[in-house]
């Protein structure tokens, strides 16, 4: 497979490694991106790339809460300027309310009806109206003894760019108190999982081989190798419980008190974490590259 620019680009961009290891990388592994990153970390030449990182698009993600259920939708816009638009807002946040009432999942909110309307039908009225296309992309409904929500980079109350709920049981005022700062924190960190128990095995076995190559190859290398049971009993476990503290919410030092991890705070408050959501604009929607000088060239031709 032919290695583009672009590829070498965009796995620079997602690695923070150089161009020549991010050529090599690619060369490797005939152009497999994903391969390709692994490719990197196990040469120790790249940190783990989230594929949010690399991924952009506009719009608003809208919450709510009512007891103990909260929704976080998330409604696609072409441009930043319409998700500033009011008309646009008022749009979302009916959306939202509507998903609070009624829906179960986007499939449900997309059929049920606003202002005599399915919602469906509500979307393209306001596409013709703004003049934009809109997408109701996602929902999460989230439900526990108290639900809290927070939102980060708020464009107007109730939403914003990234949208979190958090379901908690225990006493109900600490549930609350405490609930918006582990919100907080969730909208920062970005966690994988919950626990290392909701982990996706899929994930943990990728990291494992990535880790085993790894330690293995530094290993080989190094002036005073390490016996082999050493390396299989000490070293790769270790580095697996370190990244299952980093990716699961739990296991993560909490950032208001990182002297204690999450799952430490939510118990020396009295609560524990059920659930949560963490809702993010444009994530996992690959952005189209646009080459300006390119589409300048064809309207000019057409001209």
């Amino acid at each position: 497979m032919a290695i583009t620019a672009q590829m070498v680009k965009e796995l620079r961009e997602s690695t923070g490694a150089g161009m020549m290891d991010a050529k090599k990388a690619l060369t490797e592994t005939n152009g497999d991106m994903e391969a390709a990153v692994d490719w990197l970390r196990t040469k120790g030449l790249a940190k783990a790339a989230k594929k949010a990182d690399r991924v952009a698009a506009e719009g608003l993600v809208g919450v709510q809460v009512s007891g103990g259920k909260g929704v976080a939708i998330e409604i696609n816009s072409e441009t930043d300027f319409v998700a500033k638009n009011a008309d646009f807002q008022q749009l979302v946040r009916e959306i939202t309310e509507v998903a609070l009432e009624t829906a179960t999942d986007v499939e449900v909110l997309r059929a049920t009806h606003l202002n005599g309307k399915p919602v469906s039908e509500v979307l393209t009225d306001a596409i013709a109206r703004i003049g934009e296309n809109m997408t109701l992309r996602r929902m999460h409904v989230l439900e526990g003894d108290t639900v809290v929500s927070y939102v980060h980079n708020a464009a107007t109350d109730g939403m914003g760019k990234i949208g979190v709920l958090v379901a908690l049981n225990g006493p109900t005022e600490k549930a609350q108190e405490i609930g918006k700062q582990f919100a907080m924190h969730i909208a920062a960190t970005n966690p994988v999982s919950l626990s290392e128990a909701t982990l996706d095995p899929v994930v943990l076995e990728r990291e494992l081989q990535v880790q085993t190559a790894k330690a293995l190859e530094e290993n080989a290398s190094s002036d005073k190798p390490k016996p082999e049971a050493v390396i299989q009993n000490n070293i790769i476990p270790g580095r697996m419980k370190k990244f299952v503290a980093e990716n699961t919410l739990l296991g993560q030092p909490f950032v208001i008190n990182p002297d204690l991890t999450v799952e430490q705070a939510a118990k020396e408050a009295g609560v524990e974490i059920t659930g949560y959501a963490r809702v993010m604009v444009g994530d996992g929607i690959e952005k189209k590259e646009e080459d300006f000088a390119a589409e300048v060239a064809k309207t000019l031709k057409g001209a």
